[in-house]
């Protein structure tokens, strides 16, 4: 099933402002598309399940205690500027190493009016620069390497969670995740892929 934008109402709770603000960012990226990519090519007519749909949903895995949060390589933006439309309360930082696509999430930023510090590094380069309560990343890396990037964060924050969008090999990257970390990790389902999983995960520690 293709979710669509009455779907996404549906689905999510959102304020009326938010959900404008989705709506910008949609006319945004249909606009942006055209002369580089975004996203695949072949998931921009269904964005609103593919990519808003699928980032809002990480929203209800974010507790009202977090203050600041961190998604790696984000690309487009998805899911952490969708969070930071939706969750304006807390310090978002949006980390993505192509400038194009930095460049098209300050402009979503500016047009939406939505305040977030956007780095256009490497996520290695990047972790002194803030300690983040919440981290997330979308088809980013393998679990390990994830954890790996998120190791100084951990160091500096034992109360530091994860939340980590992944495919249908999400168990077997947990199993060799486990190889080299402590962790713990709490898994569901994705609502926009019946072969994808969430994996929120906390008290890591390098083994």
């Amino acid at each position: 099933m293709i979710y669509t934008k009455d779907d996404f109402r549906e689905l999510i709770e959102i304020s009326d402002e938010a959900f404008e603000r989705l709506e910008i960012y949609h006319a945004l990226l249909l606009k942006w598309q055209k002369a580089i990519n975004i996203v695949s090519n072949n998931t921009i007519e269904n964005a609103w399940h593919r990519h808003f749909l699928d980032s809002a949903q990480i929203v209800n895995f974010i507790g009202d205690d977090v203050k600041s949060y961190a998604d790696l390589g984000c690309g487009g933006g998805f899911p952490g500027l969708v969070i930071a439309i939706m969750r304006p309360d807390i310090d978002t930082h949006l980390v993505e190493s192509d400038e194009r696509k930095c460049q098209f999430m300050r402009t979503v930023s500016r047009e939406t009016s939505t305040p977030v510090t956007i780095y256009t590094q490497r996520i290695e380069n990047i972790s002194d620069a803030f300690i983040p309560d919440f981290v997330t990343a979308r088809a980013l890396s393998s679990l390990s390497n994830l954890l790996e990037y998120c190791m100084p964060w951990a160091e500096n924050n034992k109360d530091l969670e994860l939340c980590f969008m992944k495919g249908s090999r999400a168990d077997e990257e947990i199993s060799e995740a486990q190889k080299s970390y402590s962790f713990d990790c709490k898994t569901a389902k994705s609502i926009t892929d019946g072969s994808a999983k969430i994996l929120s995960i906390s008290n890591l520690v390098r083994l």
